[in-house]
């Protein structure tokens, strides 16, 4: 029984202390006077009585009614009732509180609206006090207090004639029963009657069960306020512990909706602060740092808006606003949008209905109380199925003297499939879970309605998921439930209570409310007290029970678990390894592996493992050999690597007695176990692991305490698992010693309190030595493990690693730092360990009740437990370093070069798969050859990884895969699993310029020195001090790096004097026009092997033997310059120039006047222009003096000179450096300009226009004077949308061309195409200079000039250098995209490489256009020679066919690239000094935009795409010393240039790449085009749209089987021996071979230059409707025509072949070749007899096949070896059908094979002879032909069955007959 009223309080207004106009609340009375001993009176009330303060009225306001309530020290709530009425001001009291109160806020009780009658006088200006009635219970009865405090305020205001001070004393002093009616005997003692002695009666109804929350109409009350889905969000913040503040004007309803919100939260309680009505005066309260559910009056709104983490809801606008920086999570779905759902049935049933045809006329609506109690059984059922088999989570770790229990969360997390849940974790962490843990986790307690539901209804709730009516009715049935629980009994509701008359507060009242006499209201209480103290005490006697379990846990969401779907298949696979393993059947084992490695990222694998391995361990103790025991601890370790740090799935706690079970014997006396090896996982660094762990296993022991021994069956009970039926669970256990408990002896409890103590205290002592053996690492010396662990290392090695696999950082974590783990440093392994033990024991002793003498035993104890541990291990470490290694694969040797020597040796890595699917398989198919297992080796030349594939399934393939170190770019640390066994390794990533990746990991057995040194010495390698360090330079020579070579003997004076000499004369010569010259003297021959001495500086040496060269120079010359000249005119530029017929050298004396251009030998010594070559082509009429000052209005000197002049229209191609900004003044500034005097730069502006007037009058005039200004006379026809600058300005992002030329030229083809070459008409300028738009800014061109200006806008080199570098990363990815395909095309399009290659070719094909129309050309872009030359360099190629042969292009090279001194060491970074600047491919952007005309124009150039791979290449590889250093000035200055040509050498090393060509050239046809057929006058001009542009296949083709293909010397595989060699006793052996994409090179496996035209050219047929021809048949014509006309074999030959069938417009016939190195060793001799001489010179070998064999390979079923040929029909084996067949009777390999029809390649099947007995005639079966004569059937016995065979007519049968019995015969 309980009172129903503590305290009864009368507060009235009192002015403010402090004088201010505010009042404040007092207590006039309170009854009773003295505290109640079991509760004290609270203090504070007075501020809750008003919460808005204590303010007087200008007028009366209605009484106000609502409940605040209080919570104690001791966390009790007291419901303080308030009943507020006002009253006139006394005088004395108005005259203190002078302030007008007039306007403020009055409290509005929430009833009907109040209709005011006429009012009693009031007099002007009187004021009216608020007084209010309290009453504090501890009982939540708001109707009985609100009918109780409104009875005493009727008998004041009405003036009853009843004494308040009797009204009081017996409110007081009712005392009503407790909850639980059920309980009772009679519907008396659930219901009381009550009355305060002034006639009224009033029922008071007890709950059911008090565990149940009361809630009345508040939460339906919510739900109308606020809405479903913002209900559903409070309701998760306050699940989540966010903080949630509701507003309104109405206090009634504040303290409704929070009791409405805590009801959902049953059956957690909500435990932090909770204050439905928060006086103003403590608003502060707000700003708290925990969670809390606070009412505020909305007057207040304003305060509450800078709060940055409040949810707050706004009732009475219906809004819940949430910050930005407070994330709520959501309930797990499905749960999320079921509940919606039925929230939304419960609150708007006729939502479902709105959509019928015909609705029924009514619905029925639930009452609004009956409405709140179906919306709380909707969140009772969430929280049934949220929590369901929670109980099968619980730990008993103590039963007696009071229970503890432990909620394993990770289980629970993991059983149930909500691992990932931020919701379910948030709450499970939160303190109304611990509290729900602690309140129901007790096994023998009273149950109530959710404890029936979690256990029983479950599998109900599943089947209704989908049945919205069955889970409706089920809510109804719950809500009954609930709504009987608080009106237990609803026909005993008869309440008799007086109420105020209508309007009675207006009535003058007749005096102040009165003073109560303290004396009768305590006599009053006094007697009840006395009354109550004789009675008996009720005992409310409870009914516990124990509390079901219900059925096991379900994960909430069946998940497929996607790839890993753990089949039987999969698990059958593990259970075999593990039995191989103890059977010992290595190989077997050995081969599973890789399958069980993959098998195991499944849960139930992992389980399966687990479980197999228990079964082979005998009283705790396995012991194996060394290979089971690898294979063991493997597998293992791949379990443990997907566990988290929480082990949600048990497996590491199964593993956990594994590890300490396996062991191998090391040697006598020393053992090792399995721990040992599994240790780097980040669980066994958890604290919660571990103490999940101890408290499992605590249960299992005390469980097994108390059952008799037959029952104690199995301890090992994974958590969560049902037991067998016969077994009872832990759970059971203690409820029954719980029920049992209180009638035990004394000593009895005792005893079983200290067997409990002990049990716990011995598992401490247990898991002490297990934690120690799992963080100790084996080689206790080395901090290194636990450095790493604690993240403390070095910031490098420990920044990205993949997971911190520690103990010791997730110690500093997890438990509080005081100890302060920095002193990591001090290597103290052991002290880390100690202390996170210590930690671990207290925490789990102090909540498991240990006594502290124990306690203080175990801290003495884990030191020296640890200590020996640490002992034993030294010692086990020891051992384990003798043994031998596991049995690794053998390295293989790389092969190597000539003159390539190794740096460092094998090694050991694992190289693993990067972003490129190929070599694991992947979409391409074939079998994963990444991860493989072997070494890396450093060569001076090369970094090369040879090795075999892990998978043991793939076979023995070797892997290879290697890079120039020059050619590397990237060089980064990485972290990653080694592929075997899981573990975390050290590892590199080395990415190159010529597009390989290798990703490494090292294995264990490399030192992280040796990584370190192998690093340092590729940077060395990569980055050489000096140039002469690179390989091209060290090759094959035996000289120290850095030392100039010594000049070998009778050489002439040697290449250093020469070098030296061009130095000094070139310095002299600097800004000197004259210099004297000492005579040159050739040195005697004693002095010619020895440096020459020192007066001889001036001597220039010249190499002995020279080409025979036609330009000879005139006598005119000194004897030193032309020997000088001789050299220079060798070089390619010179020849060059002869064949254009650009002049010859002679003075300016003897000048040939017909010839408009000359060679001048102005910079002979470098001079002028450091980065140009030494002869240069100039105006003839420009005097060499003059040069030297033109050269310096132009960026680097880099003066205009001529490189190339069309022969047809006699238009030069000239190029330069940018312009400086003085000379482009001075030749473009307006002219009426006056001039300032003549300063020097303005002379040399001067002698610029004169020079670019010498060039324009040097070339032919076509053009009249009238028409020479612009370009601007086109035809309207050619107008198109924007003109062909425009198409250049408007394309891609990175340029655009000037817009000031725009309009006047017209592009014919918007798209790329290339326009109609009669496009410009005769009127243009003579000279167009295509310059940088921003140096040309602001220019006006004279229209009375012969030149116009092009701006355009270029990239520059860093961006070509950006654009590569993601190139790069899009054709080589470091790690696999999620949608390879197109990750690798939108990375290419982010490269904007293509865009750039586009640009090049437009700009190209527009200065290839103006060039052919007659018009020079000045490319004058940047410093001349980079874009400048890619430009230049691409026009020559498309205007001139000789560039696109093999020496027209090498001399292209030569002659732009190198002479014109492209800088290939500075934008390659060879050296050391180069490497800031990065690599930027400006070269290989040329070969790419050469390539794409290529493949555009496949029969206009001699040579293969092979050789532009080759060049691309090796122009990084540094293996030649062609692309080294960045001018011929350099060259000549290391003595480079001209020592080819002077030292004949044998078989020594190539040194320049065009030897080496060359060279190869003669042994196979690899670089040559077999459909070179040019025409002549060709003029080429390719679609440059982004769209026609292919990605080259250099970027992205690789062969695992050797490495790149192009150091032709090691990528030639063993030699196949001919046919006929085969020995003839073996069965006959196909040709054919698997090739696998991304292993094999597939051009060199199957040679593919023709095959792919002939499929292009059978596609073109088909389109165009033409029958298709047989190959051979036209193959044969072609010969029969080639004999008759007699042509011999030459060039022309391929183009004959294909005359009949290819068309002339060869431009739009897109023949893409799939060609590689080998794609070529085919000749095309038109008879197979001859060998064919026209390829290359000397290609013997090419003939060695037939062309026959050469198409039978490709497109026919036809070979060499077919003696006879037709169809057959052939009866199928037994049951089978007759089918005609294809026979080919192969004589040579003496077997007959059969096709499925005559074209096909594949063969179907092969009868050998030699089996055959008898050829003998056959009869029709069923099934034969039917039209076919009987005697054309006949039988071929062969020992193994009999061939029936049928022929079209009896003599093609008896043709075969003869022809098989013939190769019979020969046999």
């Amino acid at each position: 029984m309980a009172r129903l009223a503590d305290y009864f309080v009368l507060v009235a207004f009192g002015p403010h202390p402090r004088g201010s106009g505010e009042g404040q609340g007092h207590i006039l009375q309170r009854f009773p006077e003295k505290d109640w001993e079991d509760n004290p009176f609270p203090q504070g009330i007075e501020l809750f009585c008003q919460p808005s303060g204590w303010q007087l009225c200008p007028e009366r306001s209605p009484p106000t009614f609502f409940v605040a309530v209080l919570t104690d020290i001791n966390s009790e709530r007291h419901y303080c009732a308030c009943l507020t009425f006002w009253e006139p001001v006394e005088p004395t009291q108005e005259a203190v509180c002078t302030e007008d109160a007039a306007g403020r806020e009055e409290e509005a009780d929430e009833g009907g609206p109040v209709r005011l009658p006429p009012a009693a006088a009031v007099p002007p200006g009187q004021l009216f006090a608020p007084k209010t009635l309290v009453l504090v219970s501890r009982l939540d009865h708001a109707e009985v207090f609100r009918n109780s405090l409104g009875l005493i305020y009727t008998i004041h205001v009405e003036g009853l004639n009843v004494g308040l001070e009797n009204v009081v004393g017996n409110l007081l002093t009712c005392i009503i029963p407790l909850a639980g009616g059920s309980q009772l005997d009679s519907v008396e003692d659930g219901v009381r009657t009550i009355s305060l002695g002034a006639g009224d009666r009033q029922v008071i109804q007890t709950p059911l069960t008090d565990s149940l929350p009361i809630s009345r109409c508040s939460v339906a009350l919510l739900f109308r306020q606020l809405g479903i889905a913002n209900v559903l969000s409070l309701f998760c913040a306050a699940l989540t512990e966010h903080k949630v503040l509701f507003l309104s004007r109405s206090y009634q309803r504040l303290s409704d909706a929070c009791r409405g919100l805590l009801a959902l939260l049953f059956p957690l309680r909500y435990s932090f602060t909770y204050v439905p009505i928060l006086p103003a005066q403590l608003l502060e309260v707000l700003s708290t740092p925990t969670p809390f559910v606070i009412g505020v009056n909305a007057a207040f709104q304003a305060e509450t808006q800078e709060l940055l983490d409040v949810i707050v809801a706004d009732l009475d606008g219906g809004t819940v606003t949430v910050p930005e920086c407070v994330h709520i999570p959501a309930l797990p779905e499905p749960l999320h949008s079921q509940t919606h759902s039925v929230l939304s049935m419960v609150l708007d049933p006729e939502l479902d209905l709105a959509d019928l045809a015909f609705p029924p006329p009514t619905v029925s609506t639930s009452s609004l109380k009956m409405q709140d109690k179906e919306l709380r059984a909707v969140f009772l059922r969430l929280f049934a199925q949220l929590l369901q088999g929670y109980r099968w989570c619980l730990h008993m770790v103590r039963i007696h003297p009071e229970p503890v229990i432990r909620f394993h969360k990770a289980a629970f997390l993991g059983q149930r499939g909500l691992v990932e849940d931020d919701f379910l974790m948030k709450v499970l962490e939160g303190m109304a879970f611990a509290g729900f843990v602690s309140e129901r986790g007790v096994p023998y307690r009273p149950t109530d309605l959710f404890d029936e539901l979690v256990a029983h209804e479950v599998a109900r709730m599943r089947a209704d998921e989908n049945h919205p009516q069955r889970v409706l009715s089920h809510v109804k049935e719950l809500a009954e439930q609930l709504y009987k629980n608080e009106n237990p009994y609803p026909a005993v509701a008869m309440h008799k209570v007086q109420r105020p008359g209508e309007a009675s507060h207006l009535r003058r009242a007749p005096r102040p409310f009165p003073r109560l006499d303290e004396g009768t209201v305590q006599w009053i209480v006094d007697q009840a007290t006395a009354k109550m103290q004789g009675a008996p005490p009720a005992v409310k006697a409870e009914r516990r029970t124990t509390v079901p379990s219900g059925p096991p846990m379900t994960a909430i969401l069946e998940r497929s678990s996607g790839l890993h779907g753990n089949s039987a298949r999969r698990l059958e696979v593990v259970r075999n390894c593990i039995s191989y393993v103890f059977e010992g059947k290595m190989l077997e084992a050995k081969k599973l592996l890789p399958a069980v490695l993959r098998a195991l990222k499944g849960r139930a694998a992992r389980r399966c493992l687990a479980q197999e391995l228990h079964l082979h361990v005998q009283q705790n103790r396995a012991v194996l050999d060394h290979q089971q025991f690898d294979f063991v601890v493997r597998m293992m370790n791949c379990c443990l690597q997907d566990c988290t740090s929480l082990d949600e799935h048990g497996i590491a706690a199964a593993l956990l007695p594994l590890v300490t079970a396996f062991c191998r014997k090391l040697s006598p006396g020393v053992t090792q176990f399995a721990y040992s090896c599994v240790q780097e996982h980040v669980v066994w660094s958890t604290p919660q692991f571990w103490e999940a762990m101890f408290y499992g296993d605590v249960q299992t022991h005390i469980r097994a305490l108390y059952l008799e021994p037959a029952e104690d069956r199995d301890p090992a009970q994974q958590v969560g698992e049902a037991p067998a039926e016969d077994e009872r669970s832990a759970l059971d256990v203690a409820s029954e010693q719980r029920r049992l408990w209180p009638t035990l002896s004394r000593e009895k409890q005792q005893e079983l309190v200290q067997k409990e103590e002990s049990t716990v205290f011995s598992q401490a002592i247990h898991y002490a030595n297990r934690m120690s053996y799992l963080l100790l690492p084996l080689d206790t010396s080395k901090s290194r493990l636990l450095r790493e662990r604690a993240g403390l290392g070095d910031p490098e090695s420990a920044s990205n690693s993949l997971l911190t696999s520690s103990m010791a950082g997730s110690v500093a974590e997890s438990y509080d730092t005081e100890s302060g783990f920095e002193d990591a440093e001090t290597c103290d392994v052991a002290g880390a360990v100690v202390r996170f033990i210590n930690r671990f024991v207290d925490k789990v002793c102090t909540e498991s009740g240990v006594t502290s003498d124990h306690l203080k035993g175990l801290h003495v104890m884990v030191p020296d437990i640890v200590q020996m541990h640490i002992e034993t291990l030294e010692a086990v470490y020891r051992e384990s370093k003798r043994l031998p290694p596991i049995q690794k694969p053998k390295l293989l040797r790389p092969r190597l070069l000539p003159g390539e020597e190794c740096v460092l040796d094998g090694l050991r890595v694992y190289l693993l798969p990067d972003g490129r699917e190929e070599g694991v398989g992947g979409s391409v198919g074939g079998p994963a050859l990444l991860p493989a297992e072997g070494a890396v080796f450093l060569t001076t030349y090369r970094v090369i990884f040879t090795g075999m594939p892990t998978d043991p399934l793939v076979g023995e393939q070797v892997v290879v895969r290697s890079l120039p170190v020059a050619a590397l770019t990237k060089e980064k640390r990485i972290s990653v699993q080694n592929p075997v066994d899981q573990l975390l390794q050290d590892g590199l990533q080395l990415r190159s310029c010529t597009f390989q990746l290798l990703k490494m990991a090292f294995d264990e057995e490399v030192g992280s020195d040796s990584a370190e040194l192998f690093r340092k010495q590729l940077h060395k390698l990569r980055y050489p001090p000096d140039v002469r360090d690179t390989f091209a330079f060290t090759l094959g020579s035996a000289h120290t790096p850095g030392q100039p070579p010594r000049a070998t003997k009778g050489k002439g004076p040697s290449l250093r004097t020469l070098s030296r000499n061009l130095m000094k004369n070139a310095k002299k010569t600097m800004g000197r026009q004259y210099v004297t010259r000492k005579k040159y003297h050739p040195p005697s021959w004693e002095h010619r092997g020895q440096p020459p001495p020192e007066d001889q500086e001036d001597a220039i040496s010249v190499s002995e033997e020279l080409e025979p060269s036609t330009l000879t120079p005139s006598s005119a010359l000194k004897p030193s310059d032309r020997m000088t000249m001789s050299s220079l005119v060798e070089r390619a530029c010179c020849r060059d120039y002869q064949r254009l017929g650009l002049g010859t050298l002679s003075s300016s004396l003897s000048r040939a006047k017909s010839e408009p251009f000359r060679i001048s030998p102005v910079n002979r010594m470098y001079a002028i222009c450091r980065s140009y070559p030494g002869l240069l082509i100039v105006p003839q009429s420009v005097q060499d003096n003059a040069l030297q000052r033109v050269s310096r209005c132009y960026r680097q000197n880099r003066f205009p000179v001529v490189c190339w002049r069309s022969g047809r229209s006699k238009a030069v191609l000239l190029r330069s450096g940018g312009l400086h900004g003085k000379g482009v003044v001075g030749l473009f500034k307006a002219q009426n300009a006056p001039s300032p005097g003549q300063s020097q730069a303005d002379s040399s502006s001067l002698e610029q226009e004169k020079y670019l007037q010498a060039v324009v009058s040097s070339m032919p005039r076509f053009a009249d004077a009238s028409g020479r200004n612009t370009l601007s006379g086109f035809s309207s026809v050619h107008m198109g949308g924007h003109g062909k600058w425009g198409s250049v300005r408007a394309s891609g992002r990175s340029g655009v061309l000037g817009g000031d030329v725009g309009s006047r030229l017209a592009a014919p083809q918007a798209n790329g195409a290339p326009p109609d070459p009669g496009f410009l008409r005769p009127q243009r300028a003579a000279l167009y200079i295509i310059g940088d738009k921003a140096q040309l800014k602001g220019v006006r061109p004279d229209p009375l000039q012969q030149w116009e200006l092009v701006p355009i806008e270029v990239f520059e080199a860093r961006q070509v250098k950006t654009s590569f570098k993601k190139l790069l990363k899009a054709c080589v990815p470091g790690c696999p995209a999620a949608e390879p395909s197109s990750a690798f095309l939108r990375s290419l399009e982010d490269s904007e490489w293509l865009t750039q290659i586009h640009k090049l070719l437009q700009v190209s094909v527009l200065v290839v256009e103006l060039l052919d129309s007659g018009s020079s050309v000045l490319v004058s872009l940047e410093d001349g020679w980079d874009i400048t030359t890619q430009v230049v360099s691409l026009v020559q190629l498309l205007s001139d066919p000789f560039y696109r042969t093999l020496e027209g292009f090498r001399l292209l090279v030569e002659k732009e690239w190198l002479s014109f001194g492209h800088r290939f060491s500075h934008r390659g970074a060879h050296t050391l000094a180069g490497q800031s600047s990065g690599f930027t491919p400006v070269f290989l952007q040329f070969l790419d935009c050469v390539h794409q005309v290529h493949l555009q124009f496949p029969m206009e150039f001699e040579f293969s795409p092979f050789y532009l791979k080759f060049l691309g290449y090796h122009h990084v590889s540094r293996r030649f010393r062609t692309f080294l250093l960045d001018s011929d000035y350099e060259r000549i200055e290391l003595g480079l240039l001209y020592e080819e040509k002077g030292e004949r050498r044998g078989q020594q090393a190539c040194r320049s790449v065009w030897e080496y060509v060359d060279r190869l050239s003669k042994r196979t046809p690899v670089f040559y085009n077999y459909m070179y057929a040019p025409e002549d006058t060709e003029v080429l001009r390719p679609y440059s749209n982004v769209s026609n542009l292919k990605v080259w296949d250099f970027y992205t083709e690789e062969s695992l089987a050797e490495g790149p293909p192009y150091d032709w010397e090691l990528a030639q595989g063993p030699p196949e021996p001919p046919e006929e060699e085969r020995l003839d006793g073996g069965a006959p052996q196909s040709r054919r071979r698997v090739v696998w994409p991304c292993y094999d090179s597939r051009p060199r496996a199957q040679p593919d230059a023709i095959s792919r035209l002939l499929e292009e050219l059978q596609r073109l047929e088909t389109e165009l409707g033409r029958p298709p021809e047989r190959w051979k048949d036209t193959w044969d014509r072609v010969k029969a025509t080639q004999r008759l006309e007699g042509r011999p074999d030459g060039r022309g030959t391929p183009s004959s072949l294909l005359v009949s069938s290819v068309p002339h417009h060869r431009r739009s016939l897109g023949v893409y070749l799939q060609e590689g190195p080998v794609g070529s060793t085919l000749s095309l001799s038109l008879d197979s007899d001859q060998s064919s001489g026209s390829t290359a010179s000397g290609s013997r070998q090419a003939a060695r096949r037939s062309t026959s064999t050469l198409y039978s390979q490709f497109q026919t079923a036809e070979s060499e070896n077919r003696s006879h040929e037709g169809t057959l029909y052939k009866k199928g084996a037994f049951m089978k059908p007759w089918k005609a067949r294809w026979f080919v009777l192969d004589k040579t390999k003496h077997q007959l094979r059969y096709y499925d029809h005559r074209v096909d390649t594949e063969c179907k099947g092969i009868i050998d002879l030699a089996e055959v007995e008898a050829v003998a005639p056959g009869t029709p079966t069923m099934g034969a032909p039917k039209t076919v004569d009987e005697k054309a059937f006949f039988d071929v016995k062969t020992t193994r069955r009999v061939y029936n065979f049928c022929a079209q007519d009896v003599p093609s049968a008896q043709q075969w007959v003869d022809q098989i019995q013939g190769c019979l015969s020969d046999a």
